[in-house]
């Protein structure tokens, strides 16, 4: 067993906590811990301008500056902290914690223990924290991974890799290295409009694949030797299997999941193994409406579509836009162009089999949503087979590939491929940006000293101040507002503050209202920079705007593709605003009230609810309630993707004691709230499960929860009705009919029979007045997706 070092420094931090030990980000070079062996380094590393994360890397090889190190794991990767003030601290409660400019904890272990700890790193590069008399671990960071699997280290069931943005972007990335709930390892790419598993080839039946789903444990790892095995029968050796030297399993920013190896004298990294042999069949590599291809000299390169153009010349996973607007149901005014060897995968908004190329181009011109197609002879039969494109994503070009594809172009349009748009290498994103940030410093050495400063330099400070202010509004073009506090929140969630005068203005004095609930009136809205916003001006203002930035700090830094993004916040005054992305087709209330939703739009509604959901209650650092799920608070993009919103302020819960929540009132909505409410129960994620349980029920029979609310023994009772109904049907009728008695009369005969059972079981389980019973929305989610795979 490798041996270990204990690195403590005894410093005194200001005087909101106190701790046993930290390491400060202005000592970089002092305040690191190497491992016994000097193999690994744990400290500050700096991944932008003003910008550090918390890092484990490999202490060689790097360049002759210091810099480019190997990381192998981040605790902040997408939060990083300031150059100044920012520590890592042991606190005396047993809790490790990360704080940005000694004022907001961006990260923490939420250990607790009155023992004397200890920090160590180990020779294998795992960071562990532990108890001193009995080694007992708390917490550690092989529990926790990244990009990265060291040798010895363990990818459960509970774990994933994600990739980094970029290469100078240690943020998180698109492309996932997880455990399905098949017991399958798979690759995922989870782009900020679609997803998709692209390894094993989706095509392919597991065995086909030389996989298995018939084991349980759920684990994989590295050996030190060279190979990578998991429990589902996959197997990858490195080139040079059999030595022991340093190796790392890393899933790249390009969604590669590539084996590397480092021999002594060497001074880079070589890839001794990766699990896809073409980098062009990565699914987003290269954007929407674009194609990758292979240069055997440089590598994956990126090319938009004739008659397409970039949408962002930093980022290629942007993809590219039309330069044009196709006609809708005119079969004379498009013409298609021949792309030989070109293949999209996915988004085939119909398929024919044995159809001839004059029957796949009618057919095209026919549809709308059609933007081309792909043409191509299946063996043996000899037959053609006929794919129309509504999206053209996963694009690429291969000999391989003996068919070709048709792009929809207009008639009068002179885009040739003869002529293409000139070909770009592969970058996935630009440098990372940091905004300069400004800070107020803290008390440090006591009352006495604090006046002699104040009464010596309140002059110079003004000066500064504004000298400060001058600076940073030339420099962005914008006004944030005059508070320090603003400042540093801008630059640490990305999003920026908003003066109370730009948004009356941008709501032309708050005068379309376009959404009223408990916590505030819902406003759309125009900023100067055209961006279209949903503004929520919130009814309570008696909040302090030092606990309203802190709350707003934590929304601001939730990001995932089924959660509403804020932009924006507003605290001046007693002001209190949010500033919002704006959602096109409303909320999923208004839907219903149209009957505007098909069969597929409601399963995906219900499935991409449950993902937000589930970030909010597991994923994100701290745990989020929603405490008030109905379908107002669930909105739709033009693509009819659900987002939940309004998951707003003051309902985030200890992960220390999940079972006590802070909520101290009533929260929610009558017809959606968990019987944990009315018994004065303590509040856990489960009241979010039940609410969401109703929402289902809701869109499966297209009845309101609220028709008929009914007193029981003088408690109000609105969804029993509705819950009760459902529960008799299923009770009463034979099992294949139970469904088609409760479905939407909406729908008709246009739904998916097993699909529809398996969502109305689950909502029933969900509303379960016992909340023990009721699964979590990790296990929703998990058993929904599963069905979506199968169909």
């Amino acid at each position: 067993m490798s041996s270990s070092i204990l690195f403590a420094l005894l410093l005194i931090l200001p005087c909101q906590y106190s701790s046993s030990f930290s390491l400060s980000v202005e000592k970089l070079q002092e305040d690191v811990i190497v491992s016994p062996n000097g193999t690994f380094t744990a400290g500050f590393y700096a991944v932008g301008e003003n910008a550090y994360c918390f890092s484990i890397w490999f202490t060689q090889p790097v360049d002759k500056h210091g810099h480019n190190a190997t990381i192998v794991w981040m605790a902040n990767r997408n939060q990083p902290v300031n150059g100044k003030r920012s520590k890592l601290s042991l606190l005396d409660n047993g809790n490790l914690i990360l704080t940005d400019a000694g004022q907001f904890t961006v990260w923490t272990t939420n250990t607790n223990s009155s023992n004397p700890l200890e920090l160590l790193l180990h020779d294998t590069g795992n960071l562990v924290l532990q108890e001193q008399n009995n080694g007992f671990i708390l917490w550690q960071s092989f529990h926790h991974p990244t990009d990265t699997l060291l040798p010895d280290q363990h990818l459960t069931r509970y774990m994933k890799l994600v990739s980094s943005r970029s290469k100078s972007d240690y943020s998180s990335g698109f492309y996932k290295l997880f455990f399905d709930n098949d017991n399958v390892l798979r690759l995922l790419y989870d782009g900020p409009q679609v997803s998709s598993i692209y390894w094993p080839d989706p095509w392919l039946v597991i065995w086909e694949a030389s996989r298995s789903t018939y084991n349980g444990s759920r684990v994989a790892a590295l050996d030190r030797l060279g190979k990578f095995h998991s429990s589902d029968d996959f197997t990858l050796r490195t080139s040079d299997y059999g030595t022991v030297i340093p190796r790392r399993l890393t899933l790249d920013h390009d969604g590669n999941l590539r084996l590397y190896s480092w021999k002594h004298g060497q001074d880079k990294w070589s890839i001794s193994g990766q699990a896809k042999q073409q980098p062009c069949k990565i699914h987003g590599i290269c954007g929407p409406n674009s194609i990758c291809s292979v240069d055997p000299s440089a590598g994956s390169r990126c090319r938009c579509l004739p008659g397409y153009s970039r949408v962002n010349n930093q980022d290629w996973s942007q993809g590219c836009k039309p330069n044009f607007q196709l006609p809708c149901n005119n079969t004379t005014e498009s013409r298609f162009l021949f792309l030989p060897h070109v293949a999209f995968y996915g988004y085939d908004y119909v398929y024919h089999a044995n159809y001839t190329f004059e029957q796949c181009t009618h057919l095209c011109l026919r549809l709308c949503k059609c933007v081309g197609f792909q043409y191509y002879p299946f063996e043996p039969a000899s037959v053609f087979r006929c794919y129309i494109k509504s999206q053209l994503r996963n694009g690429y070009q291969t000999l391989d590939f003996t068919g070709s594809s048709f792009l929809r172009l207009p008639k009068s349009s002179t885009f040739s491929n003869e002529n293409p748009i000139k070909d770009n290498g592969l970058v996935c994103s630009g440098n990372r940006t940091q905004l300069e940030r400004p800070y107020t410093k803290g008390k440090e050495n006591g009352s006495v000293k604090f006046m002699l400063w104040f009464a010596s330099g309140l002059g110079g400070i003004e000066v500064v101040c504004i000298f400060l202010v001058w600076c940073f509004l030339i420099r962005n073009g914008k006004h944030l507002g005059s508070d320090t506090q603003g400042y540093v929140l801008a630059a640490a969630t990305g999003f920026r503050r908003f003066s109370y005068s730009e948004l009356k203005q941008a709501t032309k004095g708050f005068s379309k209202g376009i959404g009223r609930g408990a916590g505030g009136i819902v406003y759309k809205g125009l900023l100067s920079d055209n961006r279209v916003v949903a503004i929520k001006q919130l009814y309570e203002a008696n909040q302090g705007e030092s606990e309203f930035l802190a709350e707003v700090s934590i929304i601001g830094r939730l990001n995932h593709m089924n959660l509403i993004s804020m932009w924006g916040y507003c605290a001046e005054g007693k002001h209190r605003l949010l500033v919002y992305e704006y959602m096109k087709n409303g909320s999923l209330a208004e839907n219903f009230s149209s009957n505007a939703l098909d069969w597929g739009q409601r399963y995906s509604i219900a499935l991409g609810t449950a993902r937000g959901l589930a970030y909010l209650h597991e994923e994100c650092l701290e745990w989020i309630l929603h405490c008030d799920i109905k379908p107002q608070n669930i909105l739709l993009d033009s693509d009819f993707k659900p987002k939940v919103a309004d998951f707003g302020l003051s309902k985030l819960v200890n992960r220390n004691n999940p079972n006590t929540s802070s909520v101290s009132r009533i929260r929610g909505t009558r017809g959606y709230m968990a019987p944990e409410w009315v018994f004065n129960m303590s509040i856990t994620s489960k009241v979010d499960v039940y609410s969401y349980g109703i929402v289902v029920l809701e869109m499966i029979t297209g009845k309101s929860p609220m028709t008929g609310i009914q007193k029981a023994d003088g408690v109000d009772s609105p969804n029993e009705r509705l819950v009760t109904w459902v529960r008799e049907k299923r009770k009463g009728s034979e099992v294949e009919s139970w469904v088609e008695e409760i479905i939407d009369t909406a729908l008709v005969s246009n739904y998916d029979r097993n699909k529809m059972e398996i969502l109305a079981t689950v909502a029933l389980e969900c509303v379960e007045e016992d909340r023990d019973l009721r699964p979590s929305m990790r296990q929703i989610v998990e058993r929904l997706q599963s069905y979506e795979h199968d169909s």
